[in-house]
């Protein structure tokens, strides 16, 4: 037996041929392009070999590529799988050449029946019936006589065709002229062969199939039939076995046909015999031979408990004892759907793109190569998946199937599980009465908003967004004015999370497959429906086939928001159906909607729509009042009291190089309280890295950042201010240009103003004034207790209404701090406090967000000094830790590129400009570059925080 194989294919037909090599204690090699880096046969492979980049001419049809990894890795046996290089009689005795075993038919097989016409030949001396028809025609008039001798309907066919691709169906004449010189040119296009033969068309015909498997010498095996009628193009779509609806004597005398007929052949290995069924007259003829695995052998092994890739693989080397094995007769009926990168309502157009969400149904056979994350390239057959369902009846495997294709859920991508869904539901497939011309009948019931222009930057959001992972720098996303949001689906009668669109200054084209219910909220947008005018805050009706264009912003604002009743059934990353952008995932395909992309909608809510009041409407300007908070950092440690004043009493500007992780502001530059930033920095704005709060009001140098809803979780930047809760909505509604004040407040008042906000959303009404009478304090520290033995000094600092940040020790790097930092938040995890929602420790700080609606800033801190309290002496602590391996990239190209852009878009005199390595070299008086390189690669990190 072969101790190593390589698999010269990819995809789902790769990761089953892994499968059965594994099982067999074989080792396995795979190859893969550029486009299937990602693909699961490259990881679930012993080996993997690159091949080439991705379209297949330079890559999987590359014989000698494919045949130097063979080489290189000592692989002594390649399976083709199906398609690429499979029925290449050349690639077979290449390999036979180069001493490496092709698993699979010999070169004389497939030279045989490669070509439909010589493998008439050969089913016409053996016997097997075939359909009127004849040899290769030389030109159009010999074609018009010979369908004028055998009588219409016929059908052109390429002698080297396959996959349906070169066919045609003629009804006269004049069909045949036009449609010689199309099947020719195309047959030479696509298979450097332009012969063409002519056959009678049946109509309402059957395709089945008959599964062999052969040792070379004469003894040939039938593994039972296949029925393959449902097509699409003469694509198969859903295969099964047994045939329905087939007499025991047509299913015996067509196993007896392909028997024979490979028998004279003496086949060797899998191969398929197709038969053309005329269920009108109970009889068939000859199609073709597939000198090679079929897609849909798999429901062929499920009813007989064959694998028929093992059987290649012993057979090729040498074992065919199996066939002389008694075997017992096929039981139960099988099912296969092919599952396809596509998009039905769009002529079936193959997609490509991310997947961002893979769940198929857990009790079928599933053999495919994605899993969420997986990029679906435009190089190959957009198949992405067969699922198989086994039942003891042919009634119970139909519903199976329905079953299982409910519960199969592909986004990121158009799929055809949809029509699948209607295809296993429709009465020819219920009813076993099929025909290739059956999936004709079946007609398209598209769903959801077809996306005709994506807009600049249109994107799912959810409320509240991705909580719960700021500690490993996933940030929240969400709607940057969440107000807006909830108050729209607040209208619609959704949960106030629904999932809905963000519409940043000029919005998407969208084409409505279904009826539904609509609002748009936030600013106001030039909108209309088949060109009447749209108002916002106006839930409005729209009706399968009408076409919603939202256009540039009108007035003041930025971002609107489209929500749509039920809300967009969007899969949830990490518990939010929220899009990051940067990071690639939630949303649609985890990126912003473009041309061609489809939106589904979850179940409608069944609450009516409600009336919200003018003055209920948010208030938007270009002059703004934003109310913050002080701290975590002020005066007189980072900023001297008069930079505090400046900050508050100053007109801020909004800089047009603002988005969703940060708006910057244009503004006076502070006096600083020290002149640089000691151990964490150059710039007395840096300092050791601690958590953000979103909405800090963050000093990177002189310029302030409004930290976003997609901004860094820690950093090493002071923040003077935070932004209360109830006025986060704002910032999503600052546009470059507008002009903005900040006005200090106290707790009570940030507290009142978040319960005021929320109850003006749940009932639709005005916002309440809700100044509290109170001294408003400019000092961000809420507690703090001395040093006392082994415990160091500790900071309380306030960060918003709704975080705290604990501070341990003085401003220095040290690893005591951090471990007690650890600690402290075990010690907190441990305690499962109600309300907390991330832990984020830094250098030595932990930040605490917790939601003010369950628990009070005053009983975190109280918490957070018991937790302390508990802590002790730790002299003795232990914490777990790992030992990780990461590849570095030195002087990237795309680091000069970042570096540029800040220099045109920012600044151009930062210290680390125009070149990050210089400056490291410089600060740290290295003498060369090469001396900077030498110790990142040389060293070991002890990472103190994220």
């Amino acid at each position: 037996m072969f101790k190593k194989v390589l698999i010269a294919n990819r995809g789902a037909i790769a990761c089953r041929i892994i499968r059965t090599l594994k099982r067999m204690g074989i080792g396995s090699v795979a190859i893969f392009s550029d486009a299937d880096a990602g693909s699961l046969h490259v990881r679930d492979a012993d080996e993997a070999v690159r091949i080439g980049p991705g379209p297949a001419q330079e890559s999987y049809l590359r014989a000698d590529a494919i045949l130097g990894a063979a080489r290189a890795t000592g692989a002594e046996a390649i399976h083709p799988g199906y398609g690429f290089l499979s029925e290449n009689a050349a690639f077979a005795e290449a390999c036979a050449a180069a001493g490496i075993v092709f698993i699979g038919p010999t070169p004389e097989n497939m030279r045989a029946f490669g070509l439909k016409h010589t493998a008439r030949a050969l089913a016409q001396e053996a016997g097997a019936p075939l359909a009127p028809g004849t040899d290769l025609l030389t030109d159009a008039s010999a074609a018009i006589d010979a369908a004028a001798r055998i009588g219409y309907p016929v059908i052109l066919k390429a002698t080297a065709g396959g996959g349906g691709i070169g066919m045609r169906v003629c009804e006269n004449a004049d069909d045949v002229r036009a449609g010689f010189e199309a099947v020719a040119r195309l047959a030479a296009g696509n298979f450097s062969d332009s012969g063409v033969f002519l056959e009678r068309f049946v109509r309402r015909a059957r395709h089945i199939e008959v599964q062999v498997f052969g040792d070379g010498a004469g003894n040939v095996v039938a593994l039972g039939e296949r029925d393959c009628s449902l097509q699409r193009r003469n694509q198969k779509v859903i295969e099964e076995t047994p045939a329905p609806n087939l007499s025991e004597k047509s299913r015996a005398a067509l196993i007896g046909a392909a028997l024979k007929l490979m028998r004279a052949a003496n086949y060797r290995s899998a191969g398929t015999v197709e038969f053309l069924y005329d269920s009108e007259r109970d009889d068939f003829f000859f199609l073709e031979v597939n000198t090679r695995l079929q897609v849909e052998h798999g429901v062929t092994e499920q009813v007989t408990g064959v694998d028929l890739v093992e059987w290649m693989v012993r057979g090729a080397a040498g074992d065919y004892a199996f066939l002389q094995s008694k075997r017992s007769a096929p039981k139960g009926a099988a099912m296969q759907a092919r599952i396809y990168a596509e998009d039905p309502g769009q002529d079936f157009r193959p997609s490509a793109g991310v997947l961002n969400d893979v769940r198929f149904a857990p009790d079928a056979r599933i053999e495919t190569w994605v899993e969420a994350g997986v990029e679906i390239s435009a190089f190959y057959d957009p198949m992405i998946a067969k699922l198989i369902v086994t039942a003891p009846d042919r009634s119970a495997a139909v519903k199976a199937l329905q079953r299982a294709l409910d519960a199969t859920h592909l986004n990121g991508v158009e799929t055809n599980v949809a029509w699948l869904r209607d295809v296993a539901r429709s009465a020819p497939f219920v009813t076993g009465d099929v025909s290739t011309q059956s999936l004709r009948e079946i007609e398209q019931s598209p769903q959801g908003v077809r996306v005709l222009s994506g807009g600049p930057a249109t994107t799912v959001q959810d409320y509240p967004g991705r909580l719960g992972h700021w500690d490993v720098g996933v940030p929240p996303s969400g709607p940057m004015d969440s107000r807006a949001f909830r108050i729209g689906n607040a209208l619609l009668g959704n949960d106030e999370g629904a999932p809905g669109l963000e519409i940043t200054a000029m919005g998407p084209i969208l084409k409505f497959q279904q009826d539904i219910r609509v609002c748009l909220a936030g600013a106001a947008f030039d909108a209309s429906l088949d060109g009447e005018a749209i108002k916002t805050y106006e839930p409005f009706d729209v009706q399968a086939g009408q076409t919603l264009r939202i256009g540039r912003i009108k007035g003041a604002g930025l971002r609107g928001y489209l929500l749509f009743a039920g809300g967009i059934d969007a899969p949830k990353y990490l518990g939010s159906a929220s899009c990051f952008t940067l990071g690639g995932f939630g949303g649609h395909a985890g990126r912003a909607l473009a041309a061609g992309d489809v939106l589904r909608f979850a179940s409608e809510s069944s609450a009516k729509h409600t009336y919200l009041p003018v003055d209920a409407q948010p208030l938007l300007s270009k002059q703004w009042n934003i109310r913050v908070l002080a701290g975590p950092h002020a005066a007189p440690d980072f900023f001297t009291p008069e930079d505090v004043e400046t900050i508050l009493s100053a007109e801020w500007r909004v800089h047009y190089n603002s988005n969703r992780t940060g708006v910057r502001l244009i503004g006076p530059k502070p006096q600083w309280a020290r002149r640089d930033g000691g151990e964490a920095g150059l710039h007395p704005s840096n300092i050791h890295d601690n958590a953000y709060a979103i909405g800090a009001v963050d000093f990177t140098g002189d310029m302030p950042i409004i930290l976003g809803p997609d901004g860094p979780s820690l950093g090493g930047f002071v923040c003077p201010f935070t932004i209360i809760a109830a006025d986060l909505w704002k910032i999503g509604q600052l546009a470059p240009g507008d002009s903005l004040r900040f006005e200090l407040v106290n707790d009570a008042t940030a507290f009142e103003s978040m319960n005021a906000l929320d109850a003006s959303i749940a009932h639709l009404a005005p916002l309440s004034d809700t100044s509290v009478a109170a001294s408003i304090s400019r000092d961000p520290i809420l507690r703090e207790s001395d040093a006392k033995g082994a415990a160091p000094r500790v900071v309380y600092r306030r960060q918003g209404d709704d975080n705290v940040l604990v501070e341990y020790g003085p401003i220095v790097l040290d690893l005591e701090l951090r471990l007690r930092i650890h600690a402290l938040m075990l010690e907190l995890q441990r305690r499962a406090l109600p309300g907390v929602i991330d832990l984020t420790p830094g250098v030595r700080s932990l930040q605490v967000h917790f939601d003010p609606r369950v628990m009070t800033q005053s009983k975190v801190i109280a918490s957070l000094r018991e937790a302390e309290a508990a802590l002790g002496d730790l002299g003795h602590f232990e914490t777990p830790s790992r030992i990780v391996h990461l590849p570095l990239s030195w002087d990237d190209p795309a680091i000069h590129d970042t570096i540029e852009k800040y220099m045109r878009s920012v600044r151009d005199d930062a210290p680390w400009t125009p070149s990050n390595i210089e400056f490291i070299r410089r600060v740290n008086g290295l003498e060369s570059i090469e001396d900077v390189r030498r110790t990142v690669f040389d060293a070991s990190y002890l990472v103190l925080g994220l």
